[in-house]
């Protein structure tokens, strides 16, 4: 055989086993992956999402929008400080008909923007209510006071509300006696039975069965209604990354289990009366 022959077979040797395998190991890693990103599709999109909106935060205008949901008549948002400046009045011409604002966290924080977001809602005709951040390891008392000190509620407001999902506590027990100190204090402040808001797995872990009592404001997102029977709650909030005209930036959105005139029964009434203001 001429050695030029001899040449070629000894250059289409065999490759190594590991080329050859490697198409193989490439098609078992895509398919994990797809498995891995079906498993876990809603987080990883919402991850994205939170990406994508820290990355173009400096591009807003305050004028985005998100659609409203459909099935629902009365939208309303919740807000902080983190919201920055609020333009009410243009919040307002978006069809949202309740704002409930953060007033207080803890046993010493007072959120910095609270007074004018309540101000500002009112004079939008917006019904306002406030919220108190639940901080399960510090004193239920000194919390409660916190915020009657804090929340002027009067005639015609949304009742109070209690914000309970912090999920660092020491003993379960301890946190709901905790929680049903707070509320009771406050509506004996108040006259009127708070809220209770929370997320769908820490109400499903730790609270459900144990403030029925008590209407249920539920977060619950990336699902198309509730997985709690609509007879659990009254206020869903089905986004944590929606866009209001008027506020720069993402806030939550939420939609109430009722028509207008529902809202409006919930509000404070007047001391010996059984309506309120207009």
């Amino acid at each position: 055989m001429p050695a030029s022959a001899r040449t070629r077979r000894s250059a289409a040797a065999p490759r190594p086993y590991w080329r050859r395998m490697l198409p193989l190991a490439l098609l078992l890693l895509l398919m994990a992956g797809l498995v891995w990103y079906g498993r876990h599709q809603r987080q990883v999109n919402r991850y994205a999402r939170r990406v994508y909106a820290t990355l173009i935060s400096r591009y807003l205008t305050g004028h985005e929008k998100t659609p409203l949901l459909e099935g629902y008549s009365v939208h309303g948002i919740d807000v902080s400080a983190y919201q920055g400046r609020i333009d009410w009045p243009l919040v307002a011409n978006h069809r949202v008909r309740f704002a409930f604002i953060k007033a207080t966290e803890g046993v010493t924080l007072r959120d910095n923007r609270f007074q004018r977001n309540w101000r500002g809602a009112r004079a939008a005709g917006i019904y306002r209510g406030a919220y108190h951040y639940f901080q399960p390891n510090y004193d239920a008392t000194k919390q409660a006071n916190l915020f009657t000190r804090t929340v002027p509620l009067a005639p015609g407001d949304l009742p109070p509300v209690l914000d309970v999902e912090h999920a660092e506590f020491h003993d379960v027990a301890q946190m709901r006696r905790g929680v049903a100190t707070w509320l009771r204090l406050v509506e004996r402040h108040y006259g009127v039975r708070p809220i209770l808001y929370s997320n769908y797995s820490f109400y499903k872990r730790h609270l459900a069965g144990h403030f029925d009592n008590y209407p249920l404001w539920l977060a619950h997102y990336e699902v198309s209604q509730p997985s709690l029977p609509r007879e659990k709650w009254i206020i869903w909030q089905h986004s944590d990354e929606a866009y209001v005209p008027g506020i720069r930036g993402t806030v939550d959105f939420n939609v109430f289990q009722g028509n207008f005139q529902r809202l409006l029964a919930m509000r404070i009434p007047a001391r010996g009366r059984g309506a309120v203001p207009n």
